[in-house]
């Protein structure tokens, strides 16, 4: 069975935002602006993303 995968780019710097936030972009992999990761489709990922919305963009494919 396929995994399906899910693009995220980070649109927002993390200067200035609360610690648990700057922590979910580390464990995202994202750690500059424009920089993009292409990640699982997991609960969690979805968790992680869903908690730093603000700060990224889903790009659907």
């Amino acid at each position: 069975m396929k995994k399906d995968k899910i693009t995220i780019r980070q649109i927002q710097s993390p200067i200035g935002r609360q610690a648990d936030q700057r922590q979910t972009l580390i464990g995202l992999g994202l750690n500059k602006l424009n920089r993009t990761k292409e990640l699982e489709d997991t609960p969690a990922i979805r968790g992680m993303i869903n908690k730093v919305k603000h700060l990224v963009k889903v790009i659907e494919k």
